[in-house]
């Protein structure tokens, strides 16, 4: 027997000796404290350049992530690089400065168009398995932008003109374009100067458990979307309070009598939203105002506790838009209406074409709703828009207006009773209460 096993262990020892070692596992990414890097704790001295310079070192190292202290940092444009990540400890906010010089002009993207605009506080291009964690704060510092627009726009009211959201200059608070697998968690986006996160050209991207907020008073801040999703695709939102003064998750990609023929725009598909509160809002869900194609949109789980759509459809007349296969399920709370289905005129330019553009609606369901609102649903679109198969089904509602307009015939009501009767899916030429003005 000892004979037999001599030759057995010299194979194994000779094997043992040219096997390949087993694999090492990755490093974790190491930690870059800003403090330790030239950042000083003076809240009202700008730490850009210092930031800026621990990112570029992190990146060409390797990667690392970026860990913002306990304390007040101000702080312009920073610009993250490929392996970099940003963690924001608690205590901790990254705040932004209220100067546009300290924001460059870039080649950018905002409402719909390819244009140079000012960077974001916080910037990730083609940054792919970006992440940013809290539990701290990201801070846009916008009440002096906020006033600023207001003054202009007021100013240009009084002289008879209109003035659109890009002639007051001012930072979105995030902006990660042509990035996949981003993950945003347990991070505080507070007070930005124009729209909070935008996403831009990103697959794979998770919002879990964010705090963003704008406030309504006493100085309005305009035109801060929560989180504008643009030409992405697979972005999960979920576990997330959101109260900003304008759309919640606004649906983007493009806008214009030919923006679906420009390499730009495009589509945006598998958008899951769950588990999240709205408060105050324009609207929880938005598909628009700048959207040409938005298809397999869920919203499920979600509470309410403001006075404005669950639901809204920007139908632009100047824009084809196609909006279909969009599910809204399980909400609960108090809201405006259930779904608002309106014109959207905003900024209208056809820009000399000759198309006439129509937007169609379709494969949209709302069930297992139960809520007080201010009017059911206002299902009113452009003339020329299409609308089929909407269906509304297992919903209680409480509503201050009993009728609501509707003038699309394919509209199906399975199980749904409001003010505790009943309701059949009928047209209807019934009032609408006021439509939120745009900012």
């Amino acid at each position: 027997m000892k004979l037999l096993l001599a030759p057995l262990a010299a194979c194994l020892a000779a094997f043992s000796l040219h096997a390949p070692a087993p694999p090492k596992t990755p490093a974790a990414p190491k930690d870059y404290v800003i403090t330790q890097f030239g950042a000083g704790l003076d809240s009202t001295k700008l730490n850009t350049q210092a930031i800026q310079k621990v990112i570029d070192k992190a990146s060409a190292a390797g990667g690392g992530t970026i860990v913002i202290p306990k304390g007040v940092f101000l702080s312009g444009a920073l610009f993250f690089k490929p392996g970099t990540h940003l963690r924001l400890q608690a205590g901790a906010k990254l705040k932004g400065s209220d100067n546009i010089a300290d924001y460059p002009l870039v080649p950018s993207r905002m409402e719909g168009q390819k244009l140079d605009y000012y960077a974001a506080l916080v910037n990730a291009k083609q940054v792919n398995n970006f992440s940013i964690n809290g539990p701290g704060t990201i801070d846009g510092n916008g009440l002096k932008f906020w006033k600023r627009f207001w003054f202009y726009r007021d100013s240009m009211s009084k002289i008879g003109k209109s003035a659109t959201n890009l002639e007051v200059h001012r930072p979105r608070l995030l902006f990660i374009w042509g990035s996949n697998n981003v993950s945003i968690k347990n991070v505080k986006l507070h007070n930005s100067g124009f729209w909070t996160t935008h996403l831009y050209q990103s697959n794979n991207v998770v919002l879990d458990g964010c705090d963003i907020r704008s406030p309504f008073r006493p100085v309005k801040a305009p035109s801060t979307d929560a989180i504008d999703i643009d030409v992405c695709k697979k972005v999960t939102i979920r576990n997330c309070y959101i109260s900003v003064n304008d759309d919640g998750i606004a649906i983007k990609g493009g806008k214009g009598p030919t923006a679906q023929k420009l390499p730009e725009n495009g589509p945006i598909e598998d958008v899951l939203v769950e588990n999240c509160t709205f408060g105050e809002v324009h609207a929880a869900l938005t598909c628009g105002s700048e959207c040409i194609h938005a298809n397999r949109i869920v919203m499920r789980n979600c509470k309410m506790d403001n006075e404005r759509p669950v639901l809204l459809f920007k139908m632009r007349p100047d824009t084809y838009q196609v909006y279909e296969n969009i599910s809204i399920d399980g909400i609960t709370g108090k809201c405006g209406t259930i779904v608002t289905l309106s014109p959207w005129t905003q900024f209208f330019n056809m820009a000399g074409s000759t198309e006439k553009p129509f937007g169609t609606i379709r494969n949209i369901t709302v069930s297992n709703v139960k809520v007080t609102c201010k009017q059911f649903a206002v299902l009113n679109g452009n003339p020329t828009d299409k609308v089929s198969n909407i269906t509304f089904k297992n919903v209680d509602a409480t509503a201050d207006q009993a009728a609501f307009p509707n003038k699309y015939s394919d509209i199906k009501f399975e199980n749904v009773t409001l003010n505790g009767a009943p309701l059949t899916a009928t047209k209807s030429a019934g009032p609408a209460v006021t439509p939120l003005k745009p900012d």
